[in-house]
């Protein structure tokens, strides 16, 4: 399975640190997601407290895995618990106290049979910012193309 990448959060968010994190899933739910049958878009993490705090998925659309059969009452984009350690959730807490900052969902991939979350804590980008970084990449496109034609 090649990773599958929230665009729209490097586009909407600035990124200021990266977690690794597992997910807890169902068997049907991991081999969609080992075919590629997860959508991102709109997903982010909420934090939970029953007693201790925990960190969901939620909004992640994990599509029906075909070979499965009928699932009744199958929900896609059900919350799904995240796996880290206590210091990663106490730390992450501890930084969102700060006014601004959010964590979203970067990336889906698989390490050795597992599904992993790439998440993010991030601080949102002003309009004017994401105009900004569209143009620097645009620059930089133009250049690379230049270069390219030179040699």
């Amino acid at each position: 399975m090649k990773s599958i990448i929230n665009k729209q959060a490097g586009f909407s968010y600035e990124i200021l640190d990266k977690y690794q994190a597992g997910l807890v899933l169902k068997g049907y739910e991991a081999k969609s997601i080992k075919d590629g049958q997860i959508n991102l878009k709109g997903a982010y993490i909420s934090i939970q407290y029953n007693p201790k705090p925990e960190l969901y998925l939620i909004k992640a659309h994990v599509s029906k895995y075909k070979p499965a059969g009928s699932l009744p009452n199958y929900d896609p984009e059900r919350p799904r618990k995240l796996l880290l350690n206590k210091i990663e959730i106490k730390a992450l807490l501890g930084k969102l106290e700060q006014k601004g900052l959010t964590i979203v969902p970067l990336k889906v991939y698989t390490t050795r049979n597992l599904v992993k979350v790439e998440i993010g804590l991030a601080r949102g980008k002003k309009l004017f910012e994401k105009k900004e970084s569209k143009k620097n990449k645009d620059v930089a496109r133009e250049i690379r193309r230049t270069l390219k034609q030179q040699y």
